[in-house]
């Protein structure tokens, strides 16, 4: 690969990613405008009461059994904000994706080297994973989380990360990245669209006024997420064992980064065994599961930041 960078692509490029913050934040306001105002507000669940004739004269009411959701209607202006919001999520999705692209051209090599591209490229996976499974599954009333979620991460990345485009260490300079680096980012998109809906899981209260859907959906959302991420992370951390020996001579050597890669695997593993063979649902799966995002967290920020050890060729600003 050539050691030579583009520096107009590179400008571009960051240029890009600083337009992408300013348009998720935009669908972030449109989405929550929606939210508020443009969904049906649910009082979970009322019982219904029948009057019922007691010593054959006076009348008293009595729950029949049945149940009936109290709604509240939304207001039409506040729907065409959540339009607006989803068009600018595209549109935020194609200036994120276009700001990689430029920046991978202006260095002639896989964009994501370092820690700046690497979270860069997960914030985008994220949107990816949401704007997708919206085309499948009524979700919209993520968006707000997760346009915010992302442009948190973009401001996080340009503000403390970013380092100049440039060519990366030669170990890195091989078809592996574009296998294991691509897997892992793939998976943490999924993982971070799973963490959003846990997170909402806890703040949702049955028996209360809402406009998030019941516990029971939020916590569907979130299993279903980490069961097509899991086995997604599950190839990264295989790929990643394979690079190892290609580059390092071994498979495995307790290397911070791949000891936190197997904590996050057996965290995501322990939820998924726990719902499947034990039968935890609800707020004791949904802790188990922000554990395991909360060692994801650390497996792609915090070891950089606070460990050395092989995978140190993040590139941290100094």
């Amino acid at each position: 690969m050539s050691s030579q960078v583009n520096g107009g692509l590179a400008t571009l490029s960051d240029q890009l990613i600083l337009a992408t913050v300013l348009l998720y934040l935009a669908a972030m306001i449109g989405y929550a405008l929606e939210l508020a105002f443009g969904r049906v507000r649910t009082v979970a669940v009322v019982p219904k009461r029948q009057p019922v004739t007691v010593g054959g004269g006076a009348s008293d009411d009595v729950p029949t059994g049945t149940e009936e959701p109290a709604d509240v209607e939304p207001e039409a202006w506040a729907i065409k904000a959540g339009g607006i919001a989803v068009l600018l999520s595209w549109i935020g999705w194609a200036a994120n994706l276009a700001g990689i692209l430029t920046r991978g051209i202006a260095v002639d090599r896989w964009p994501w080297g370092n820690m700046y591209e690497f979270v860069v490229a997960i914030c985008f996976a994220a949107v990816t994973a949401f704007l997708v499974l919206m085309t499948r599954q009524p979700i919209r009333f993520l968006g707000a989380f997760v346009t915010l979620t992302a442009a948190l991460g973009l401001g996080f990345a340009v503000l403390f990360l970013h380092v100049q485009a440039g060519p990366v260490m030669p170990a890195l300079n091989s078809y592996w990245i574009a296998i294991h680096v691509t897997a892992a980012i793939v998976a943490s998109g999924l993982f971070i669209l799973a963490g959003v809906t846990a997170i909402l899981f806890l703040i949702r209260k049955d028996g209360v006024a809402s406009v998030l859907p019941a516990r029971k959906d939020l916590e569907r959302i979130t299993h279903r997420a980490i069961v097509i991420s899991f086995p997604i992370w599950t190839f990264a951390v295989i790929a990643g064992a394979m690079w190892a020996d290609r580059a390092w001579g071994r498979y495995w050597g307790w290397d911070p980064k791949e000891v936190w890669a197997f904590i996050t695997w057996v965290a995501y593993a322990a939820y998924l065994h726990a719902r499947a063979t034990a039968g935890w649902r609800g707020k004791a799966a949904i802790i188990v599961s922000l554990i395991a995002f909360g060692c994801l967290l650390f497996n792609l920020i915090g070891v950089n930041m606070f460990f050395s050890g092989l995978h140190s060729y993040a590139d941290l600003p100094k």
